[in-house]
């Protein structure tokens, strides 16, 4: 894990406490970047989202997907947990914490927007930062990326349906064409960019050049994204939670929860079914932790800059790591448990 994936709720505060800074003490900076829109995009925040996806999309390998027939279970329980259960269960549980538990202290309104972002979290299941998993559990590297490869494949088309009906259920309205546009802008284009610029690479200069020279050269630009959308939606964000600190720690909660049940759900079906570790574990974080990147994208694009929905998002940034490296120490104590193959490429 690097410096950047190790420490990434540390950078995450610092870009809060900068960008809240920067909203206070010199507000002409979000004020005049405001001022960069069409059709309700803020382009300073697309070019910056788009630097944030765009190297993740560049890993996928469509051809990869041919691997499915070595392990058809593991791919079952990814899919199904993904598509069929966590987008579902983040609404239920956000939606007792967010507008039952927690009614008391958060408006009706704002804890309805709170609710948007977790849809657009679970409806997003992890990207990139599942490698990572992967490999601090000794996962099958190969069958890891034939598992994202199939979720960015599904993404294209299940992520606006899902949104679409989840927010519907919370009476929350988006136009159609609104969230299509999201999809376009930050799954479509980055993934076909993505898609030709890796067959374009390893077409000049071998996969040898792309995965060791390419990619470590392009591997920066994400986290340098993500920090400098952060400061600028903290910017925007900053009144709202000077005045509503408590808000950070209940938003927290139902995400918390959502995280470790789904890790335990994935995790035990494929305990039950006797699928080995090094498939089972990214497996299981692949469905408990999210492509944050792109829920934060598409609520900023729906909602704006100063929403509740885009707060949300981020509040799964900050308590994202610390998580998954605590499920990372349990998949390691269980491994015994499971049978084990082994991983390709190791």
């Amino acid at each position: 894990m690097g410096l950047f994936e190790r420490y990434l709720s540390v950078w995450v505060a610092l870009a809060i406490v900068i960008g809240i800074a920067l909203g206070q003490f010199a507000p002409v900076v979000p004020d005049v970047l405001s001022r960069f829109e069409y059709a309700q995009v803020s382009i300073p925040v697309a070019i910056l989202i788009w630097a944030m996806i765009f190297p993740m999309m560049v890993q996928v390998d469509f051809a990869s997907i041919a691997g499915v027939r070595r392990q058809p279970k593991g791919l079952v329980i990814t899919t199904a947990v993904n598509w069929l259960i966590k987008p579902f269960t983040m609404f239920a549980i956000a939606w007792f914490f967010l507008l039952v538990v927690f009614a008391p202290f958060i408006a009706e309104d704002m804890a309805r927007q709170y609710l948007a972002g977790a849809i657009l979290l679970g409806a997003a299941p992890c990207t990139a930062m599942v490698f990572v998993w992967s490999y601090l559990t000794r996962g099958d590297a190969a069958y890891t990326l034939v598992q994202v490869s199939l979720n960015d494949i599904i993404m294209l088309f299940a992520f606006a349906p899902i949104v679409m009906v989840l927010l519907g259920l919370s009476n929350i309205i988006v136009p159609w064409d609104t969230i299509a546009l999201s999809v376009f802008l930050y799954i479509v284009i980055p993934l076909t960019a993505g898609y030709a610029t890796r067959r374009y690479v390893i077409a000049r200069k071998g996969i040898d050049y792309f995965d060791n020279v390419f990619m470590k050269r392009l591997g920066p630009v994400t986290p340098v994204g993500l920090i400098l959308t952060l400061v600028l939606l903290f910017a925007f964000q900053g009144e709202v939670i000077l005045q509503n600190p408590l808000h950070i720690a209940l938003i927290a909660v139902p995400l918390i929860v959502q995280t470790v049940l789904i890790f335990l759900l994935a995790y035990g079906w494929a305990k039950a079914w006797k699928v080995p570790h090094s498939v089972a574990a990214p497996g299981a974080m692949i469905g408990a932790s999210n492509f944050f990147e792109l829920a934060v994208a598409a609520a900023i694009s729906l909602f704006g800059l100063q929403s509740g929905a885009a707060l949300a998002t981020v509040v799964g940034v900050l308590v994202e790591v610390p998580l998954m490296l605590g499920l990372v120490w349990i998949a390691n104590q269980t491994r015994q448990y499971f049978p084990e193959v082994q991983a390709s490429g190791r």
